[in-house]
């Protein structure tokens, strides 16, 4: 039987590991990437989708806001032709919310209008939405449903009482949807993008109500999981097929004040579009490279059989860490072996790198760039390994949602930003600062009493308190302090507390420290922004 020599074996060996890691790492590549993409994606739809939400029913809210202005001043115009011309004049012109106004008696008639006054004046509206209003007796936005003029619209009202409580009628006004002169089309947008995602909105019976798609409006969505779930009042993202069987990338977040839904959604395949040629190019990349490699061991392989074994052994263990020192052992007595032996260390170094990098990464809050809460439990497990005792401070931003709330996120995001550098000017270089999520910072003070943990805590306190944040003003934190094993035996007790405590210093009113165990700790007023 014949046997291959040792020399064709190697040789063989070599291409088929050299092979097999390249597919190996090739394939990683790509799972990595596109579960990454896919992901990126559906939480990129989310966001935007829960944007247009939030705005859509910021528009309708100010809508509405508008109108109950007006309801206020009409009392004592009702009955006086040219003031209620003016005021419908003014509601229809002064943001160009509302395609039409129009001001009703209690007896269903119009008494003015803007800007179809002439018709309409002294004529009952017999559109649905102006019905219900009429009905209702109290604030209304309506039903999507078609108009006498054909549009589809949506109609909201604002009831008129009387001094003495007597119902006068309303003024509502009317929006057009999937319309190029409706302001609601201005605010979502037209989003004729060349890729088919698709950006829509639907009503509670799965109505279209916007689509970039103009000859869809007003068509029944059906089948649609993301349509489902964001009309029982979700927000998230999924994959889903649409109507005609393509797999879609979709993110969904409901209209709070309307039970209306908006879907964005991105075919599957033009996020992966980039991948597929983004792996093209590297494997195209590599064979000029790979295709010479092995032309020099065919020839070189009788010359470099024991060297190269060897590595070749080493090499498909270089997840072990004894891989390093395994290569330096091999002795490479001519020049290719001792560059092949370089380049393994080269690339073992540059692949501990990476791996060390990223694992920082793991560790690390991209936002604050302090430790994140893996990090924290990491630190715990070895100082509690090491006995080494420590003191907890647990930090929180006093209302911080109304920081996002006023001012948004991005200046939220930039005030945890200043209150990270803070807790950084405070900290020595042995502590851990950890942002554990959200408004919330944990220290970690190794070798620190309690009552050297509560200086600190005060000392951060107060630094933070009268530096100015970038909402213009300033932010107070409130803080718990707990040590182990000082407080408490069990490391995961001695976090809860310093919880318990910091919970304490917020139902104590905020911008105070307490220590665990303690029942109140006063502070300073300091202005809050």
């Amino acid at each position: 039987m014949h046997h291959l020599d040792l020399r064709r074996l190697i040789l063989l060996l070599t291409i088929a590991t050299t092979l097999l890691t390249f597919a190996n790492s090739f394939h990683a590549s790509y799972q990595t990437l596109h579960r990454q993409l896919i992901a990126q994606t559906l939480e990129a739809n989310r966001a935007y989708a829960a944007k247009l939400a939030h705005s859509t029913d910021a528009f309708l809210k100010a809508a509405q806001q508008q109108l109950a202005y007006s309801a206020a001043l009409l009392p004592e115009r009702l009955g006086q032709t040219e003031r209620l011309d003016a005021e419908v004049a003014r509601l229809k012109a002064q943001t160009g919310t509302f395609n039409g106004v129009f001001v009703v008696g209690a007896d269903g008639r119009v008494q003015a209008a803007a800007p179809w006054g002439v018709g309409l004046v002294g004529s009952v509206l017999q559109a649905e939405g102006a019905r219900r209003a009429l009905a209702a007796r109290e604030p209304l936005i309506s039903t999507p449903y078609v108009g006498l003029r054909g549009h589809l619209l949506v109609f909201l009202s604002q009831p008129i009482f009387a001094p003495d409580g007597r119902y006068l009628g309303y003024v509502g006004g009317a929006i057009h949807l999937g319309q190029s002169d409706g302001s609601l089309q201005a605010l979502l947008g037209n989003h004729y993008y060349q890729d088919g995602s698709q950006l829509y909105v639907v009503d509670g019976n799965r109505h279209l109500l916007h689509h970039q798609e103009p000859s869809r409006i007003g068509e029944i969505v059906t089948g649609n999981p993301a349509v489902e779930a964001v009309l029982q009042g979700e927000e998230g993202s999924r994959r889903v097929l649409d109507g005609t069987g393509i797999d879609m990338l979709a993110g969904y977040a409901p209209v709070a004040g309307t039970g209306w839904g908006v879907v964005a959604q991105r075919p599957s395949a033009a996020t992966l579009a980039a991948l597929d040629g983004l792996m093209l190019e590297i494997l195209l990349a590599a064979l000029p490279f790979f295709i010479p490699m092995l032309a020099a061991l065919w020839w070189l392989s009788k010359l470099i059989v024991r060297p190269l074994r060897q590595l070749a052994i080493t090499a498909r263990y270089w997840e072990f860490a004894s891989a390093r020192e395994q290569i330096r052992r091999v002795r490479a007595w001519y020049f290719e072996a001792e560059q092949l032996k370089l380049a393994m260390l080269d690339g073992l170094a540059l692949l501990h790198g990476k791996l060390g990098r990223l694992n920082q990464e793991n560790i690390t809050d991209p936002l604050t760039r302090l430790t994140n809460r893996r990090g924290l439990q990491l630190a715990l497990e070895r100082w509690q390994a090491q006995r080494r005792p420590f003191a907890v401070i647990a930090v929180d931003i006093d209302h911080f949602k109304q920081v996002n709330d006023s001012y948004g996120h991005d200046i939220g995001d930039r005030v945890l930003q200043h209150v990270s550098r803070l807790l950084g000017c405070i900290s020595r270089s042995s502590d851990l600062v950890c942002r554990g999520g959200g408004e919330e910072f944990t220290l970690l003070l190794p070798e620190t009493s309690l009552e050297g943990a509560m200086q600190v805590a005060e000392r951060l306190r107060g630094l933070i308190s009268h530096a100015r944040s970038p909402t213009g003003s300033f932010v107070t934190v409130s803080a718990g302090v707990a040590h182990w094993p000082g407080s408490a035996a069990s490391v995961a007790a001695v976090l809860r507390l310093a919880d318990e405590a910091l919970y304490q210093a917020k139902r104590g009113g905020r911008n105070r420290a307490v220590m665990a165990g303690q029942t109140e700790v006063g502070s300073e007023d300091v202005p809050v922004g």
